[in-house]
């Protein structure tokens, strides 16, 4: 297949191995390269090491060879908080959000990196009000109250506070009716138009991915099996995939 197209790397994944035991690689030699303001998409069957990958992006797994580096700088070694300064943040496919709280208050806790700025905090909640209206009817609404596409709103609403750079989503329509999964999608296309975020997903719903991503990696068994524009995969997705 092609290359991409030679736009800044954000994020790069080099001879990447991984596991939940040390001598026991889910992921192997795993190869990726997610650019500037682009939405990068991994696919692959279940079980093949999707969100693990993702997971030791964000360091929740230290992996056993290989490298990270986000905009050139290895992050290997770097906290988990330290990686959201930076500009790295994540999303999990199962909801992370505080459901005894309020959606504002979510929100604010979104907002940590700048607690001493009252003003930009506020600007921010309104941008993502702004983003998912049925948020701002709902503010005041107990978090678990909620459906669950509504709870998933909040959850991305309140990464974006934190002004990332370079998103990692697993499965971001986890959970949600079609229709809400289809604003979802959109949204995503309209952070790296107009928010210029780079974003990087695992995705299940593979002809959705298909539409708007920009680059695609398919993995079998842990490693790289196909790459190359997301335009290129039509013959692809009727040769490898079922439904």
């Amino acid at each position: 297949m092609a290359e991409p197209a030679q736009t800044e790397a954000m994020l790069e994944i080099i001879g990447l191995d991984v596991g939940y035991y040390k001598d026991l690689n889910i992921i192997s030699g795993l190869n990726i390269t997610a650019r500037k303001n682009q939405i990068t998409a991994i696919l692959g069957a279940n079980g093949v090491g999707k969100s693990t990958a993702l997971k030791a992006m964000f360091g929740f797994l230290k992996p056993n060879a290989g490298e990270i580096l986000l905009q050139g700088e290895s992050i290997i070694d770097v906290p988990t908080h330290e990686k959201i300064l930076k500009g790295l943040a994540y999303i999990p496919q199962q909801p992370s959000i505080f459901k005894d709280m309020s959606v504002e208050e979510n929100l604010e806790l979104g907002g940590w990196t700048f607690k001493r700025d009252k003003k930009t905090i506020r600007d921010k909640i309104e941008a993502n009000y702004e983003r998912f209206p049925i948020l701002k009817e709902k503010r005041k609404q107990i978090t678990g109250e909620l459906s669950g596409g509504q709870q998933r709103m909040v959850e991305i609403s309140r990464t974006l506070m934190a002004e990332p750079k370079m998103l990692l989503i697993d499965e971001p329509t986890a959970g949600l009716s079609k229709m809400l999964a289809q604003e979802v999608y959109q949204m995503l296309q309209e952070l790296t138009s107009r928010d210029n975020l780079s974003i990087l997903i695992v995705d299940q719903e593979i002809r959705q991915a298909l539409k708007i991503a920009d680059y695609v990696y398919v993995l079998e068994l842990g490693r790289n099996k196909f790459e190359g524009p997301a335009k290129e995969f039509d013959d692809l997705e009727k040769a490898f995939w079922v439904g």
